[in-house]
């Protein structure tokens, strides 16, 4: 049965073999794992990563879908799931922190969302793999001078990089952009500072882009003078503006912040 994609859930089909092998390569998968995939669609992804990895756990909001997921995928160790990956309580999965891998071609608009949720609320996935929009892709492995919310919030957690892009005719219906091909690496050390402190700083930090860092610090954090002598010490321009700093200066800042 064909499946007309729907607009309003950002469904974009991938069926292109060879894109959809180098997804499932990037993730290293083996008979030993558990894969968790987001947004299976047809199931075109699905198919690989079951026949690579030991136990695929498939993630589909749209109940159109779910039918046809469960025909073509009977065997046991493939389970098909109904729901919202947003809303879903990873408690429902039985996975545990560094057991498992994550393969997404999430839609384009849940990418921050999702990620934060992963960070935030699931166990410690050994990997991400995720398919997104080549300008999100470049968003989240961006460095100074181009720092932005969603770089500072994956890069918190984890290392990324972009391991390709797929071209928008690669997808049906074809969206109109290019995507890309993100892996995202799980750090195993501690934060350096709390993470609802950082969250806290980065969001006044980023509350109006185009204001120099410390006009945007001072509603949060009290008066201008405490706010400046915190930012002079961990840049030495103090107009500075958000987007300049390195995510070793926010967790440094953060702590001034605290303990000043």
């Amino acid at each position: 049965m064909m499946i007309r994609a729907k607009k309003s859930l950002g469904q974009n089909f991938l069926s292109d073999r060879n894109i959809l092998g180098r997804i499932a390569g990037t993730a290293d998968l083996t008979k030993a794992d558990t894969v968790v995939e987001i947004g299976p669609g047809t199931g075109n992804l699905t198919k690989i990563l079951a026949e690579k990895a030991g136990r695929v756990i498939a993630i589909e909001k749209d109940h159109r879908l779910i039918e046809q997921l469960q025909q073509r995928f009977p065997e046991k160790r493939v389970q098909i799931i109904e729901g919202d990956v947003l809303a879903l309580s990873p408690g429902e999965l039985d996975l545990k922190a560094g057991e498992f891998k994550i393969v997404a071609n999430i839609p384009y608009y849940i990418t921050s969302h999702f990620i934060r949720n992963v960070f935030e609320k699931w166990p410690r996935p050994r990997v991400i793999v995720l398919t997104v929009q080549k300008e999100v892709a470049q968003r989240i492995i961006a460095q100074p001078p181009h720092m932005n919310l969603l770089a500072l919030s994956v890069q918190f957690y984890a290392n990324a990089e972009i391991i390709g892009t797929i071209a928008r005719g690669s997808f049906t219906p074809s969206p109109k952009v290019d995507s890309a091909i993100v892996k995202i690496v799980p750090k195993t050390a501690s934060q350096l500072v709390p993470p609802e402190r950082f969250f806290k700083l980065i969001r006044a930090g980023f509350s109006s882009p185009r204001k120099q860092l410390i006009n945007n610090l001072v509603p949060a954090f009290g008066n201008k003078e405490r706010v400046t002598e915190a930012v002079g010490k961990v840049y030495s321009n103090e107009r500075i503006r958000p987007e300049n700093l390195s995510i070793a200066a926010w967790c440094e800042l953060s702590n001034l912040l605290e303990n000043s």
